[in-house]
């Protein structure tokens, strides 16, 4: 495996400060399972008190992340039990054994992990950006097998169709050129700093100074993590050829979309349009943010969270 440090704490846990609470240690517990013949990394964020409200939420995250992403997110909401894994080939966990990793394989990791860990129908499954489309094609294949479904900056549309549609294929090119490369050449084209860099300011939406420096060492720290250069290949191609949309008229469940304002990767029209094809669905728009919901506000990410599942009680 082409791994590299992620330098978290020994427990997955990140420290109390200007961006964590002093509560989220306390709460971290790093585990890992066999799924399918690949050890699976997780961490489980019990609920700081048990109440009525509490309720367990299996976190999907997006492509080139990890479980550090959503940590925000999880640590704003305290009353919850938050089990986020790393997906197979990132983080800390290993690529599928013997199968391409597409948004098929990986709704079937879902299942597999869910029966491994012991969740059941009353698991609330939250998806970010690529993770949407992996929830969400999940729970329309799986009915009744989770409730209800969260998707954060959810992919709405082809990403190889429309304004976006040129930049996507330039961004294979570059995918494929790194895995054809050379090791060493391939690994340093994914992993320079200046191109992980230049990702990270065009997302970022905030004009907090020290926000933007927190975001972007965590994208230093973690958008490297992947396994191998064909499961990182595998993963693009997966998050570039579906979508949401795609399944939009089978999600008979709650959905609640929390769309960024900004969001130039899944835009805000996009994000309306999608909502009119669920048969039971909730739009959040944040204003101010892109696509990062779960770095620069996770604060009304939670309070839009917090209040859907209240409307939606298990």
């Amino acid at each position: 495996m082409e791994k590299v440090d992620t330098a978290h704490s020994p427990d997955g846990a990140q420290a109390p400060g200007e961006f964590f609470s002093a509560f989220l240690p306390g709460r971290t517990h790093a585990s890992d399972v066999d799924v399918d013949g690949s050890n699976i990394a997780y961490w489980t964020y019990e609920p700081v008190s048990v109440t009525a409200a509490t309720r367990t939420i299996l976190v999907i995250h997006g492509f080139r992340g990890d479980h550090h992403g959503l940590l925000r997110v999880a640590d704003q909401l305290p009353e919850m039990r938050i089990i986020m894994p790393d997906l197979p080939a990132f983080g800390s966990s290993e690529p599928f054994v013997g199968d391409k990793h597409t948004v098929e394989r990986y709704g079937r990791f879902i299942s597999s992990f869910m029966a491994a860990t012991g969740l059941g129908p009353k698991t609330v499954l939250l998806g970010h950006s690529f993770g949407s489309i992996v929830a969400s094609h999940f729970a329309a294949a799986h009915p009744g097998s989770v409730y209800p479904l969260i998707l954060v900056n959810p992919i709405a549309a082809p990403a190889l169709e429309g304004p976006k549609g040129i930049m996507t294929k330039l961004a294979v090119l570059y995918y494929q050129a790194s895995a054809r490369l050379p090791r060493p050449l391939g690994l340093a084209v994914l992993r320079n700093r200046a191109i992980v860099r230049v990702m990270s300011i065009t997302m970022a939406k905030t004009k907090d100074k020290h926000l933007r420096r927190f975001i972007h060492a965590q994208h230093n720290a973690y958008f490297s993590a992947f396994a191998d250069r064909n499961s990182l290949l595998e993963s693009f191609k997966a998050s570039v050829s579906g979508n949401v949309a795609e399944v939009a008229e089978q999600l008979t469940l709650p959905v609640l979309l929390v769309a960024g304002e900004k969001d130039e990767i899944a835009t805000l029209p996009n994000q309306h349009k999608l909502m009119e094809r669920l048969p039971d669905g909730t739009l959040e728009v944040i204003p101010g943010v892109g696509h990062l919901i779960h770095y620069e506000t996770p604060v009304p990410a939670a309070t839009a969270i917090r209040t859907f599942l209240e409307e939606h009680p298990a």
